[in-house]
């Protein structure tokens, strides 16, 4: 059962903010479909939730692409800030603000943080030295850098030695507070891997980070920031600007009760900054530290690592061509339930694509909706039947397997395994084919004194499928949203106790149950994949 005081806690989600260099791909909509998904859940549970995403636009890179572009860095910023809206609003995503660095309500508060970090004296100015990863737009400690031979781990670009005098943030000092906070609170960081690989890497030594940049009247890229409080020839280092928006969006009277937050979602090569930096300064702040930090893997594709190079990049417009040919829910499904969630890269081949499309979805939720809406459309003219109080069969205790559905698809969201409580839906689904299978209700209508037993079985087929729709939901919306439509069995996310909602007997007998066109058709898995010039084949 969940814990009645997390319950009655706000909940509070984010995802990275993305730099507005580029245009949204795999990468940024996967993270912020993970944290929509995790949002949905935890309305569907009943929580106060705040889902945060955004954009991180102070970056030397928007600059250099925005004159590239003959535009300013602002013009740039909003451009790009547009399409990343834009992607998540198509993706379904249910965010609940949209933050962007260059925004008022943000730099103000950045500002602040950072007068109080200077007067508690664990901001100061200093001199650095050290292997400067311009791609990422971080310094690296001389043990990291050689070890990926100085070059960027995540880019393969050289490292360049820099020294600049900047300010710089007390990290050092916080070493035994980080350690002992992720001894004392195991999920902090997730998946385990990852958590080991902090650990280890605070346990080598923390150095004090740069929390500035110098401004070189030559470089008019460097003039493009916040600046330091009290020292305009310095502007705040982007990552520190970027990692504050997590606070600042909701350090307001109104949205002050959403944190520390329940989850920050990101990818696997930005958790340094998230597990070990952040925290250090929601230390120096007196700021409560955030529930867990879960930092996923990449997607490869087609068993290649993906790059524009290689023409294998999973752009966002091959995406819109994915969903268009399968529908969106049906894209949501696979990023979710296949992707990187834990501490491996995942695959996004076309055949493995159309294969868990048809399994879950074609065979698995649509076949089961349709054979039972169309046995009680055609023995009961489309009404749900009574069960009557009729003996179930022996093995198929459908109010236990139900309920034991329902509680281990929340203690898995509980523990951030997202795919693994979608998953629960799934399985809930195929014990239904199972059970159709062995009752045979096709052969029961054919003897009109067991019409009791007929309904019996019907019924509870549809009262499973519909308490698996409620695990199927945060992923599926539209199409789960269709159902629910079917069975008669509307639902009201967040107003309806899911404890109601989840327990069995929720379909009453009666309710007019719709046979409608198929949720899922069968995909053809001779089709080529779909692509933006020609979406070609599939169902949708």
């Amino acid at each position: 059962m969940p814990d009645p005081a997390q319950q009655s806690r706000p909940c509070y989600l984010t995802t990275p903010i993305y730099y507005v260099n580029d245009k949204p791909h795999i990468g940024h909509c996967y993270t912020t479909l993970l944290a929509d998904i995790a949002a949905r859940f935890q309305r569907l549970f009943g929580r106060d939730v705040f889902f945060l995403t955004g954009t991180d636009e102070h970056a030397d890179k928007v600059v250099t692409s925005a004159a590239a572009h003959n535009l300013s860095p602002i013009q740039w910023a909003d451009r790009n800030a547009a399409e990343f809206e834009a992607a998540f609003r198509a993706f379904g995503c249910s965010n609940d603000d949209f933050v962007r660095t260059t925004q008022p309500r943000h730099i103000g508060k950045v500002e602040a943080y950072i007068r109080r970090l200077q007067a508690s004296g664990d901001i100061y100015l200093g001199d650095y030295e050290g292997w400067w990863d311009e791609s990422q737009e971080e310094y690296l400690t001389e043990t990291v850098a050689r070890e990926a031979g100085f070059k960027s781990p995540v880019t393969g670009r050289q490292l360049v030695k820099r020294k600049e005098r900047n300010y710089f943030f007390r990290l050092a000092a916080y070493e035994q507070r980080l350690l002992a906070h992720i001894d004392a609170n195991p999920g902090f960081i997730r998946p385990d891997a990852r958590r080991n690989e902090i650990v280890g890497r605070i346990q080598q030594g923390l150095q004090d980070v740069p929390v500035s940049r110098g401004i070189d009247p030559s470089n008019p890229a460097t003039a493009w920031g916040i600046r330091v409080p009290g020292d305009p020839s310095h502007r705040v280092y982007v990552w520190i600007d970027a990692l504050f928006n997590y606070l600042s969006i909701v350090d307001t009277p109104e949205r002050r009760k959403y944190w520390p937050a329940s989850g920050h979602l990101i990818g696997k090569d930005i958790l340094w900054f998230h597990a070990a930096i952040w925290p250090a300064l929601l230390m120096a702040l007196g700021e409560p530290l955030p529930g867990c930090v879960y930092a996923h893997s990449w997607w490869i594709r087609e068993g290649r690592k993906m790059s524009k190079s290689l023409g294998n990049f999973l752009d966002f417009p091959t995406l819109e061509a994915y969903a268009a040919a399968y529908s969106l829910d049906a894209l949501r499904w696979f990023l979710a339930t296949q992707g990187p969630i834990g501490a491996t890269d995942a695959d996004f081949a076309h055949a493995r694509f159309v294969e868990t499309y048809n399994a879950d979805l074609a065979n698995g939720l649509g076949n089961a909706a349709s054979r039972v809406a169309n046995m009680i459309a055609k023995y009961f003219g489309g009404a749900a039947p009574d069960p009557g109080g009729v003996t179930l069969h022996a093995g198929h205790d459908w109010p236990a397997i139900a309920g034991a559905a329902v509680e281990n698809a929340r203690a898995k969201v509980e523990s951030w395994d997202l795919a693994g409580a979608l998953l629960e839906g799934i399985a809930l689904l195929r014990r239904v084919d199972g059970y159709i299978n062995a009752t045979e209700p096709f052969r029961v209508a054919k003897d009109p004194s067991r019409t009791r037993e007929l309904g019996s079985i019907l019924y509870h087929c549809a009262e499973a499928i519909r308490i698996a729709s409620l695990i199927l939901w945060p992923a599926m919306p539209a199409k789960i949203e269709d159902l629910w439509g079917r069975l008669s069995c509307p639902v009201r996310v967040g107003a309806d106790s899911f404890d109601s909602l989840a327990a069995w007997g929720g379909l009453r007998p009666g309710a007019r149950i719709e046979k409608g066109d198929a949720l899922f058709m069968r995909a053809d898995t001779a089709m080529p994949p779909p692509t933006p010039e020609n979406v070609l084949g599939a169902p949708s």
